[in-house]
């Protein structure tokens, strides 16, 4: 516009309008060039750091825990059926039998499965000790949230109170060369009058002050991973599986599937789920189940 001003003459009625004009969209442009300045510091550059390092952290931790809640129910299972093997086994015999053999293979099963109860009991304390030093580690990486939830309320404030800022000077300087342009001769310019209502007199920081500010910030959830409906939940036209329950598994909330052991199920996968857990369904029952627990069959 200032080229063009210059070449047809900058003392016309026209080309001062588009020098008034061109000044204008210069201002229009620092100003949005500091909005996108204080944005970027302020909100996008703290979001961003919080998403690609603590939170994928966290998240980490937290799958990490679930698989060692899984494991230590696997060995919970084996050790309560090596315990159900081994009192089985050590049932007294009728010693009016005239077979000794019996005797003698029923001690002998009788030791190997104490020696697998002793061997899933060891199992099982390690597994143990496992998931309590995972626990403690997510909680306390969980105990950093809230701080960092505080943090990312006032950053947000800042966001916002700078938008109300950029929107209230291009407003200002629009405003002023409505102004100009109306005391220009010749131009088409019906009214010096703003062609929008002026804006309050509160102050863009005013504005911004008096909103609401909840005082939490909801629970952890994983960015992008919302709660699974299973009323919505339909199986696949194709790709639906027979599966075996090897061990029991008690469900941790209302999503999962509970399971026994050497029960039948119908298995599939939906589109983003977990890759170590499948939807499961029994009946008119369906939920989640681990993938560990299962032995996918043709």
């Amino acid at each position: 516009m200032a080229e063009a001003a210059n070449e047809l003459g900058p003392t016309t009625p026209y080309g001062k309008t588009l020098i008034k004009v061109a000044e204008a969209e210069k201002h229009l442009g620092a100003a949005e060039r500091d909005f996108i300045h204080a944005a970027s510091i302020n909100f996008l550059t703290p979001l961003r750091n919080f998403l690609e390092g603590d939170w994928k952290t966290i998240s980490k931790e937290r799958r990490l825990l679930q698989n060692r809640r899984l494991d230590l129910d696997a060995c919970k299972a084996r050790l309560k059926k090596a315990k159900a093997a081994e009192a089985k086994a050590a049932t007294v015999p009728d010693f009016q039998e005239t077979r000794p053999r019996n005797y003698i293979l029923s001690a002998s099963a009788s030791a190997l499965w104490n020696d697998e109860v002793d061997k899933s009991e060891q199992e099982l304390r390690v597994a143990q000790t496992e998931f309590d030093r995972q626990a403690e580690v997510t909680r306390l990486l969980l105990e950093g949230i809230s701080s960092t939830h505080v943090n990312h309320l006032r950053c947000l404030h800042e966001f916002v109170e700078s938008q109300t800022t950029y929107y209230a000077q291009c407003y200002r300087h629009m405003l002023d060369l409505q102004k100009q342009l109306g005391r220009f001769p010749g131009t088409f310019v019906g009214t010096t009058e703003p062609a929008s209502p002026p804006l309050s007199s509160t102050s863009p920081t005013t504005t911004a002050a008096t909103m609401p500010v909840e005082p939490s910030v909801a629970g952890l959830a994983p960015p992008g991973e919302a709660a699974l409906c299973l009323e919505e939940v339909a199986p696949p036209a194709s790709g639906t599986r027979k599966a075996r329950v090897l061990y029991d598994y008690e469900a941790a909330d209302s999503s999962e599937l509970a399971l026994l052991a050497d029960e039948l199920i119908t298995v599939y996968s939906l589109p983003g789920m977990d890759p170590d857990w499948l939807i499961g369904e029994r009946g008119n029952k369906k939920g989640k189940v681990p993938v560990t627990y299962l032995e996918l069959l043709s």
